[in-house]
């Protein structure tokens, strides 16, 4: 919370109110979404499954964060974002709640599918709501901060998973989802919806469905555009997925290192994301989408392959911190372009289903790179990453749209 309170002075009760709910949002939700991976290796065990269902469990919640992202982006164009954005917690926090409870593979199935549904919800409207209530100029700086919300879960869970699950085991880890629930308290009494969405709201016409297929893939531009950004955020979210799941596995190969060490690589690297979001957002605001993402990307295909070449573990520290600047600095940018390009009608529908598509289709990088381990070695993994983010800079200099924002 240092990093609100360092940018809110000047603010209005209610935008501190919307970035204070959305950056812990985030955070609470990428918290209960990680228990996950911290306890899986204890349900493997304890339920005794097969690879194969185990890793079906994270495909099951990635399927969830596609149909909630659209269902509750489309209801927070409809019924309001403060509404929305209350459901979409109390659904991932019951259901991650739920799982202490769960002994059976196919309730673990259900709740993982319908904690997904509450967690791919929630991005699209905290993002709208950030967009309706700051500025042009500081909304690349304010998606950055809720972004960073999301690396303080991420640490929340490795610590609080180091701490229960010896202890008390994996389903008391799970009981620890509720907390989110509180936040709702907060965000029902101080939260209110923008004077932007009301008045589109007053005048709208037609139908919602009608509007976000006509705004967002009517014409051959709208629609490259659109498609364009699904892309990009694909790419995003393959080099996240690349570098959390596998990485530290791959390093301790190579560099001979033991858990606790790779746990080192981890918290750097998120330590260097969190600090490339704030960079990044600050670069947007002052020089524009394109200047910021062109830098980020480049940076992210010259550092992941660098990977490669660390041969100590200060090194990799040091390579694995300045990797997350770059690959991960850009996430906050993907809502704050997506709320400037499509109007205000539909920007809640628009951000959930471009994040959500890209989740859905990244998430599997982790079975691409998988394979690729088992027939190559690290620099042909390292290297497929880099082209990665080659083709998303390729397409993000060819989005129409992407031009006529001020650089």
């Amino acid at each position: 919370m240092n990093i609100i309170n360092e940018y809110s002075h000047g603010l209005t009760k209610e935008q501190k109110w919307t970035i204070a709910s959305t950056s812990s949002g985030f955070m609470l939700e990428n918290m209960d979404v990680l228990f996950l991976s911290f306890a899986m290796s204890s349900i493997i065990s304890d339920l005794h499954l097969s690879g194969g269902a185990a890793g079906l469990i994270s495909s099951v919640t990635n399927l969830g964060m596609l149909v909630g992202g659209i269902v509750f982006g489309i209801l927070g164009d409809k019924i309001g974002r403060v509404k929305t954005f209350s459901h979409t917690v109390i659904i991932f926090a019951v259901a991650t709640a739920c799982m202490a409870f769960a002994n059976n593979l196919y309730l673990i199935y259900g709740l993982r599918f319908l904690a997904g549904i509450g967690a791919g919800g929630e991005y699209g409207v905290g993002i709208a709501l950030i967009a309706e209530a700051f500025p042009k100029n500081q909304i690349g700086e304010m998606t950055s901060i809720a972004a960073v919300g999301g690396q303080v879960g991420a640490i929340f869970a490795a610590l609080i998973a180091a701490w229960i699950i010896p202890t008390a085991g994996w389903h008391m880890l799970f009981l620890v989802g509720i907390v989110p629930v509180v936040l709702i308290i907060f965000v029902r009494r101080h939260l209110h919806e923008s004077k932007q969405f009301l008045t589109v709201k007053a005048e709208e016409k037609g139908s919602l469905l009608v509007n976000v297929a006509q705004k967002m893939f009517a014409s051959a531009r709208l629609a490259w555009q659109s498609i364009g950004l699904m892309i990009m955020m694909t790419v995003q979210i393959a080099g996240y997925f690349g570098l959390m799941n596998w990485l530290p596995t791959i390093v301790q190969k190579q560099l001979h290192l033991n858990v606790a060490n790779s746990s080192l690589w981890m918290i750097a690297t998120i330590v260097g994301m969190s600090i490339g979001m704030m960079t990044f957002g600050t670069i947007f605001d002052h020089f524009g989408p394109r200047r910021a993402f062109a830098i980020f990307l480049i940076g992210s295909a010259v550092m992941v392959y660098t990977l490669s070449l660390a041969n100590s573990l200060l090194s990799l520290l040091l390579i694995g911190a300045v990797v997350g600047f770059f690959s991960n600095g850009m996430f906050g940018g993907y809502g704050a372009v997506i709320s400037r390009l499509y109007p205000t009608e539909i920007r809640s529908s628009a951000n959930n289903i471009i994040v959500n598509i890209g989740r859905a289709i990244g998430g599997f990088s982790s079975v691409i790179i998988g394979i690729l381990m088992d027939h190559y070695n690290l620099t042909v993994v390292m290297g497929f990453l880099s082209s990665l983010y080659v083709i998303s800079l390729l397409i993000m200099f060819s989005l129409p749209g992407l031009k006529n924002l001020a650089d």
